[in-house]
């Protein structure tokens, strides 16, 4: 084949995929020719080489995709945790809880500590494990989970939403306590947690000490079955540093 043989070639390839509306190979066709230019390669060869690199893509797009369907407002990862500013944590065991095991089981995991100790990071760095894992993942504040399920509940439509919070493997509530929760809203709480009872795995962040639910909750019986239900099966990471104004966790907006 002459080079404007190769040219038209070429060019007929692009046409294709343009026409195919196919992005990932118009991504890759040069990356492919080099292949099997290099490797003297043959047509099955090369056909092999692009159809790994289409399978690449399209499970990196699938990651992609379910980290951004999980909804956390920054994207963390452990790496980016500097422990020596909390001795108080066993960085092995958040190591273990990185393994994503802890779902594979249906426990729950409780970070507690003051503000700004690093709750918010730990939790979103698991979590965006897990969807990178392709487990079914959602991050949400939690005064944003109780007007949701309370909205809801006023449009006659939650059944329909305790039914999706109820089906992801990971759901991870954020700042459990920073507001109250009237009674009302506790018991819709307790609806959800209950139907995750023993399913599926929950992250809570909290700066609440147990025996302070019931405050927040407005109902001490809605408070001790919905801790009995969370403890059940779970590990509770207490987390003992502060973080003053100017500390390492304000400037890296750590929450």
């Amino acid at each position: 084949m002459n080079h404007m043989e190769y040219q038209m070639t070429y060019n007929k390839i692009k046409d294709n995929f343009n026409y195919l509306k196919s992005k990932e190979s118009l991504s890759i066709i040069d990356e492919v020719i080099d292949f099997t230019t290099k490797n003297n390669s043959s047509f099955i060869e090369g056909f092999a080489y692009y159809s790994e690199k289409m399978c690449e893509m399209k499970r990196n797009n699938v990651i992609l995709h379910s980290v951004k369907m999980a909804g956390f407002p920054k994207i963390k990862n452990l790496q980016e945790f500097d422990f020596s500013y909390q001795p108080s944590l066993n960085k092995a065991q958040i190591d273990e809880l990185n393994t994503l095991r802890f779902v594979e089981r249906g426990e729950n995991v409780i970070f507690y500590g003051n503000s700004g100790v690093g709750k918010t990071h730990l939790a979103t760095a698991i979590g965006v494990t897990a969807a990178r894992n392709r487990y079914s993942t959602y991050f949400i504040k939690c005064a944003q989970l109780m007007n949701d399920l309370f909205k809801a509940s006023l449009e006659n439509k939650l059944s329909e939403k305790l039914k999706k919070l109820s089906s992801y493997k990971l759901l991870i509530i954020d700042e459990f306590g920073y507001l109250p929760i009237d009674k009302a809203k506790a018991n819709l709480l307790f609806q959800l947690i209950d139907r995750r009872y023993e399913k599926f795995s929950t992250i809570i962040t909290t700066n609440i000490n147990f025996s302070q639910w019931d405050e927040v909750l407005g109902d001490p019986v809605i408070a001790n079955a919905i801790i009995d239900r969370i403890l059940h099966h779970s590990v509770v990471i207490t987390i003992k540093g502060f973080a003053p104004f100017g500390s390492y966790y304000n400037k890296r907006e750590i929450l």
